[in-house]
């Protein structure tokens, strides 16, 4: 039944692009993953995660500025029975100007979201829920952007809890002041509860905030990229019970250096103050005191292939010694257009 309705979808693309005189045009690409974890400080993640994902999206191209896609992104975990885990439906709208970006429907968030500090969306995300369903939109202008976006997690049923996220980020760098910029992330998860309601069960509110200064070196260095940032994280977390159930509002530091030299790269970010509890954010967050170093080397560099090995070290309170390991294979064809259909009149 799923075959037959993207064979109908497809066909109503071809019948549409013929009668506007438009243009179709299809999309691979990949994802394949193998991360390993060695943690002691949350032994429930110590596991290793690994599999392929796999998307094909057909668009039709009204004109310039708004195209339609349609599509399936699915994966497969190494080793695993049946040989798909699961297939997430694409299909949505696009509007696409040099200034304006707007989305509705089920959309890729890479290179939408995937800015997020670990703190606030975790890097799982990109492994088993790779769409956001909703709506985004971004707005580029001559200093900097902004972004907003609304992703509908689990639909309210007798069982299901009706669970969305929504956030907004932004990126400033003001020519006055040269190589330093600001940055801001927000999101929070709205979490009411399925329809049948549960005995002691509430309305949750759970979510975190940064907001950084940086400094870009640029090329100005031996490094062909280094840059700096500093900030701090607040995470909101709220039970709304009938004593009114407040927000609490633990505070904290960030910072952070990334610097990149061929096909090398290292990043460390810092973290120092009251432990945060975010239900979509890196658990190590919760601790007081933590420190990751990346070191990176991108073996594969080619104009649709990126193959990149991570190798990282956690450090907090008692635990010095947790590690991870992982290989990362990105793969996309771009764009190809398949037909064009010309006005003859």
């Amino acid at each position: 039944m799923i075959k037959n309705f993207y064979l109908l979808i497809i066909a109503l693309l071809f019948s549409f692009a013929a009668r506007a005189q438009q243009s179709v045009d299809v999309n691979f690409n990949g994802f394949s993953f193998l991360d390993n974890r060695e943690y002691k400080a949350f032994t429930e993640r110590s596991r290793t995660y690994s599999g392929t994902r796999l998307a094909l999206d057909f668009g039709l191209n009204l004109d310039s500025l708004n195209h339609f896609v349609v599509g399936i992104n699915g994966i497969h975990e190494w080793g695993a029975k049946p040989y798909f885990l699961r297939v997430d439906p694409v299909a949505y709208y696009k509007f696409e100007s040099s200034k304006w970006l707007f989305n509705a429907g089920m959309f890729p968030r890479a290179g939408l979201l995937s800015d997020y500090p670990r703190a606030i969306l975790n890097d799982t995300l990109m492994y088993y829920r790779p769409n956001v369903e909703g709506l985004l939109t971004r707005f580029q202008g001559a200093h900097g952007n902004v972004t907003i976006w609304l992703d509908w997690v689990s639909r309210q049923t007798n069982t299901d809890r009706e669970q969305f996220l929504f956030g907004s980020s932004g990126k400033y760098k003001p020519n006055e002041f040269g190589p330093l910029y600001g940055k801001y992330y927000f999101m929070l998860l709205h979490d009411a509860g399925p329809a049948v309601s549960i005995p002691g069960d509430h309305i949750r509110d759970n979510g975190a905030a940064q907001v950084r200064l940086g400094y870009d070196f640029g090329k100005r260095t031996t490094f062909d990229s280094l840059s700096v940032e500093a900030g701090g994280m607040l995470s909101l977390e709220r039970t709304r019970t009938n004593d009114g159930g407040g927000f609490k509002k633990p505070l904290g530091v960030v910072a952070s250096i990334y610097g990149s030299k061929g096909r090398f790269a290292v990043y460390d970010e810092f973290y120092k103050g009251e432990g945060h509890r975010v239900t979509y954010g890196d658990s190590f967050y919760e601790k007081k005191t933590y420190n990751r170093i990346d070191l990176m080397y991108t073996p594969f560099l080619f104009k649709h292939i990126k193959g990149q090995f991570i190798f990282s070290f956690h450090q907090s309170p008692g635990q010095w010694n947790d590690n991870q390991q992982a290989f990362r294979l990105v793969y996309d064809l771009g764009r190809k257009k398949l037909f064009k259909f010309k006005d003859d009149n």
